[in-house]
């Protein structure tokens, strides 16, 4: 399986995740969508990375865009991080790397690779950003950026 580049059609998932339900990505068809992949839980730079996406979440809400934040970690740890740090996006556990690997985001021993995608409301990526060491993240003002971008690109 090829990974999604900008311009493919997102690989859709279900996943179980923080605030007791799953989630799926065609449940937001109409919607920009942002993927947060991350490494893991209570990690320096995972930590960092999604409390600034939670602290300014709204101007993800405010351009009509969902986050979620997606890596290999149980539901019961991701809730346990989530209330640590005040986390308010949801975030999904792919316990088998299934959807992981169906973006293209493992590393040659199956960890995650920090990566983040945006896909528009018509379910196509319009943002694509893997990283090989992952020791940085991928700011806020870049993702909303994108997100305007792709609502700009499901309108033509």
């Amino acid at each position: 399986m090829r990974a999604p580049a900008v311009g493919d059609p997102a690989p859709d998932f279900t996943l179980e995740g923080t605030g007791g339900r799953s989630y799926s990505l065609s449940d937001h068809r109409g919607q920009t969508v942002v993927l947060a992949f991350y490494p893991g839980d209570d990690t320096p730079v995972c930590t960092r990375q999604l409390r600034s996406y939670s602290h300014d979440l709204e101007r993800f809400s405010d351009l009509g865009a969902a986050v979620f934040g997606i890596s290999p970690q149980s539901v019961d740890r991701h809730e346990a991080f989530a209330a640590r740090h005040g986390l308010r996006m949801p975030l999904l556990a792919d316990t088998d790397r299934a959807v992981g690997r169906s973006y293209g985001i493992l590393g040659p021993v199956g960890f995650y690779r920090r990566s983040v995608f945006v896909v528009d409301g018509g379910g196509i990526v319009r943002y694509a950003h893997r990283t090989a060491a992952g020791l940085t993240y991928r700011g806020v003002d870049e993702l909303v950026a994108a997100v305007r971008a792709a609502g700009a690109s499901a309108g033509r």
